[in-house]
């Protein structure tokens, strides 16, 4: 039998139902985040798909209500002309053969990587280096862009990326702890109606198994799914 430590098990001990309403989770949620320092919120839902078919893969982004409460690196690989542009735009960094210089040593430190549509073909070679690491930039998550101003402002506001991992589950952070809980349950609506909306069109039956939250450090609750509908 599997033993947790103190903490957890105090923790754990607090959820006490299989399933809550969406009201529930969330109080219940914020009361779980007691680490010394302000944890992260994470949705983790388990969809009836099986990404290795093209029509049930699901890659998308939606714009958070309230944001992450997370600072997002951004790199973007731009012709030399417009580094300057995106930087005061507000890229981390920015680059053209350099940037591709610099990812294919293995120096990733980003977040995200945006582009235009025209220098996607210089990042094909990096797909064994972007593609594990979810950062091969893709037009469906909106990193594939003529206009990278417009990408980088939404990105910042609030704008996050997804994507089911090959066993059909979807992580994703949705705030901080520190959020109130209207907060929470605002990004929490976001992120279900963007499931809903970008359904691939290869599910049969029913499409959303399981939807879980929690915080950096503590167990999960489970989600009624149907007190998303109310």
């Amino acid at each position: 039998m599997k033993k947790y430590s103190k903490r957890i098990s105090n923790l754990r001990s607090l959820i006490t139902k299989n399933s809550y309403f969406l009201d529930e989770a969330v109080l219940l949620l914020k009361n779980l985040g007691i680490a010394k320092f302000i944890e992260s919120v994470e949705a983790h839902i388990s969809l009836n798909i099986d990404p290795k078919y093209a029509n049930q893969q699901l890659r998308t982004s939606l714009v958070l209500p309230n944001g992450t409460g997370k600072s997002i690196r951004i790199a973007v690989l731009t012709e030399t002309d417009y580094v300057e542009e995106v930087l005061k735009a507000g890229a981390t960094l920015a680059g053209s053969d350099n940037l591709i210089e610099e990812i294919s040593s293995g120096k990733l430190n980003f977040d995200l990587l945006i582009t235009t549509p025209q220098l996607m073909p210089k990042l094909a070679k990096l797909g064994r280096v972007l593609g594990p690491k979810g950062l091969m930039p893709s037009p469906k998550s909106g990193t594939v862009t003529q206009n990278l101003k417009e990408a980088i402002n939404e990105f910042k506001k609030g704008k996050v990326e997804y994507r089911a991992d090959k066993t059909g589950i979807v992580h994703l952070c949705f705030g901080k702890v520190s959020f109130s809980e209207n907060e929470l349950k605002e990004n929490l609506l976001a992120v279900y109606n963007s499931l809903e909306k970008n359904k691939p069109s290869g599910v049969k039956g029913k499409y959303l198994k399981s939807f879980h939250i929690c915080t950096t450090m503590s167990p999960s609750i489970a989600i009624d799914l149907s007190s998303f509908k109310k």
